[in-house]
């Protein structure tokens, strides 16, 4: 046999085996994050995660994938206010106040049954409170309840349009419209099955439901201006000036939307359990639920730059200028690391 044929059999070898072990392959290429431990959690404060720590779960559902209340209190959520970080503890029915210098806590405040969303909007804090089918507005500072305004079943799922604040409703395939500076209703409207994300955008509102694989799209008064197909189990939305991106949760991939039109630009591939994404000026990054990592995706080609590992069973992210933050449902953790 000669010198060439074995590297060549051996090069195709290793390919071959790279092909069937994916997740070890994604798994070795990903980088640390910091992590801090929250509230009741029993992660080490800034400890540096290199490894997977449980399997995938069912989002605002039963719980699963090896986690129980008493050993993680869910943060599913996350939202950043200028100086805080706030993470909702679905388990706990809190959110609990995180200082973003340094990652010291700053309060837990108690709020409705089984908190998913959370949103800094109009100089308040919005919850989203799951089986209480309401909304809360936080006051920033102190942590109190400012208002809670009654929406449809399962709200899940916050946007802000820079006066009012959409709910997307989950049980009710709706999403309903709130004043921001009194929380008086105005409206609710259909959308798609089991809408999850949604943002502003190009003056409509964008809603990725979850179990009909499509986003709709609204205008500021509520009327359907659009449908679109998008990947498997559209979880998470973003805007990043001209285009629409959605994590397909279980499509394992982003799907990229021209804001003008909806016009469907391409399907890329991201991690097991595509959910949470954010934009940060430059760049996206997309949370992997099921591979526990977030990746920093190029908006341009959709190619994936870097991979970072986090704690056990991410669903949400958030940026704070700087860094972006991380919230693990199964480790009762924040991942950390700074977007440079």
């Amino acid at each position: 046999m000669s010198r060439l044929f074995k590297r060549v059999l051996t090069a195709t070898v290793f390919l071959a085996v790279c092909m069937l072990t994916p997740d070890l392959s994604f798994s070795q290429q990903a980088q640390p994050m910091s992590e801090i431990a929250l509230s009741g959690g029993t992660s080490s404060a800034m400890s540096s995660m290199t490894g997977a720590e449980s399997n995938a779960i069912t989002d605002g559902g039963a719980v699963a994938g090896g986690v129980s209340e008493s050993s993680s209190a869910g943060p599913e959520a996350i939202a950043f206010d200028g100086t805080h970080v706030w993470v909702a503890m679905q388990f706990n029915n809190t959110v609990t106040k995180v200082r973003a210098a340094d990652g010291a806590s700053a309060g837990t405040f108690t709020v409705g049954k089984r908190p998913v969303a959370l949103l800094f909007a109009g100089g308040s804090i919005w919850v989203a409170n799951l089986h209480s089918n309401n909304v809360m507005k936080l006051n920033k500072d102190t942590g109190s309840i400012t208002g809670t305004y009654t929406v449809g079943s399962g709200p899940g799922g916050l946007a802000y349009d820079g006066a009012n604040i959409w709910v997307a409703n989950r049980n009710s395939n709706s999403v309903t419209k709130l004043r921001a500076s009194t929380g008086g209703a105005l409206g609710t409207f259909a959308v798609g099955k089991r809408p999850l994300g949604l943002i502003y955008a190009n003056s409509s509102i964008w809603v990725a439901n979850n179990s009909g694989n499509t986003v709709t799209r609204l205008s500021a008064n509520g009327a359907l201006l659009g449908t679109y197909a998008v990947g498997k189990g559209p979880f998470g939305i973003v805007s990043e000036g001209a285009n629409i991106w959605v994590t397909n949760y279980f499509g394992k991939s982003l799907t990229k939307l021209r804001a003008s039109d909806g016009f469907n630009l391409g399907m890329f591939s991201a991690g097991d359990g595509a959910a949470g994404i954010v934009f940060d000026g430059a760049n996206l990054w997309v949370v992997n639920n099921g591979d526990n990592t977030v990746i920093k995706v190029n908006p341009g080609n959709g190619s994936i730059l870097t991979t970072y590992r986090t704690g056990g069973g991410p669903f949400a992210i958030a940026f704070d200028g700087a860094r972006i933050w991380v919230p693990n449902f199964a480790s009762n953790s924040v991942s950390t690391a700074s977007v440079n």
